[in-house]
């Protein structure tokens, strides 16, 4: 069933309150994407890979933090770090991906600040949030 409006404004609410003191890729990335796709009542079971292995160019192992197949890649960083560096950190982990998993988004996220980059634009620009 889908969500009303208003309980996505609720469960927004209740996540960034929950969230406000977030600050540790490491330590808080995961649990912060499921809640957060949860907001808009997605499972991330039903769409989310976690850590997701890929070749990046020059043949080294990158981890994608969050994939949704052919929809959306989300790459976290720490409260404060560059989310320009995050976005072409997660444009070179395309490189690595299968045609049917390309995603059209990419979401960057310091937990603070979240950017989303649709990749179907010539010149894909950033709307950018602070949470």
């Amino acid at each position: 069933m889908a969500l009303s409006w208003n309980e996505i404004k609720d469960r927004a609410l209740n996540f960034s309150k929950e969230w406000e003191n977030a600050f540790n890729e490491e330590a808080d990335a995961k649990q912060f994407l499921i809640e957060f796709f949860n907001v808009f009542g997605i499972s991330n079971r039903r769409v989310a890979t976690f850590e997701h292995r890929v070749k990046k160019l020059g043949d080294t192992d990158g981890y994608i933090d969050l994939l949704w197949k052919g929809t959306m890649l989300v790459e976290m960083k720490s409260r404060g770090k560059n989310l320009d560096k995050a976005y072409q950190q997660s444009i070179d982990y395309t490189h690595g991906l299968k045609e049917a998993e390309l995603p059209k988004y990419i979401l960057v996220s310091d937990f603070a600040n979240f950017r989303l980059y649709d990749l179907d634009e010539p010149n894909p620009t950033r709307g950018s949030s602070p949470f």
